[in-house]
């Protein structure tokens, strides 16, 4: 048996855990620790990386084996986690420490290194995802505005919706426009398919009975 170390993008959820576990063991192998975007396994000789890269590629999964790969995917999964602890009302610490200590390396040096490789800061990214769980909640529409920035740790909803509209371009209130169009839209797709499945029904019916 032999242990192989697995770093895998794409891998963001509790969802994707399970798919991944599932698969190393249906190859044979032991799953000795396994979290998101990382597991480590015991598999005999025969289980390769390309074996597993092939398995998890069926579900949008990415073996990396460039570092600096692993750690930009670190970076944004510790980013998720953060957003994560925002939301069960946990800011004890700023972002900027939060990575160093859960990557275990200087903030300065991940800031260089993901700048260089995704073209854009890691504030800017924190940003946009935040922006985008913004925008999942209203989609949800369970929470009210000022719930919402509660919920992600603004100071204010006017701080909230400028950093909405800054970043989508649209205002919290045009987005809310747009969810409510395409919710419509899709009603009425989705009622227009059901009376042509009816319609064929039905013709297809008529034509039965006049054949017999």
């Amino acid at each position: 048996m032999k242990t192989i170390n697995l770093n895998i993008k794409n891998m963001v959820c509790l969802r994707c855990i399970l798919v991944v576990q599932n698969e190393l063991e249906s190859l044979g192998a032991f799953v000795s620790t396994i979290r998101i975007g990382y597991a480590t396994i015991q598999a005999s000789e025969s289980v390769t990386k390309s074996i597993i890269a092939h398995r998890l590629s069926t579900y949008g999964l990415e073996l990396l084996e460039d570092k600096e790969e692993v750690l930009i995917e670190q970076i944004k999964l510790a980013i998720q986690q953060y957003i994560k602890n925002l939301e069960n009302f946990s800011k004890e610490v700023m972002l900027s420490d939060f990575l160093a200590n859960d990557i275990g390396k200087n903030y300065n040096f991940l800031s260089k290194h993901f700048s260089k490789s995704e073209g854009i800061t890691i504030e800017s990214y924190y940003i946009n995802k935040r922006v985008d769980r913004v925008k999942e909640l209203i989609k949800y529409d369970e929470l009210n505005l000022s719930e919402i920035s509660v919920k992600l740790g603004y100071s204010s909803v006017h701080y909230i919706s400028n950093q909405f509209k800054r970043v989508t371009g649209l205002s919290v209130s045009d987005y809310k426009a747009e969810m409510r169009n395409e919710n419509h839209s899709n009603k009425n797709i989705s009622v227009s398919l059901l009376e042509h499945r009816e319609k064929d029904y039905t013709n297809n019916f008529n034509k039965k009975k006049r054949v017999f």
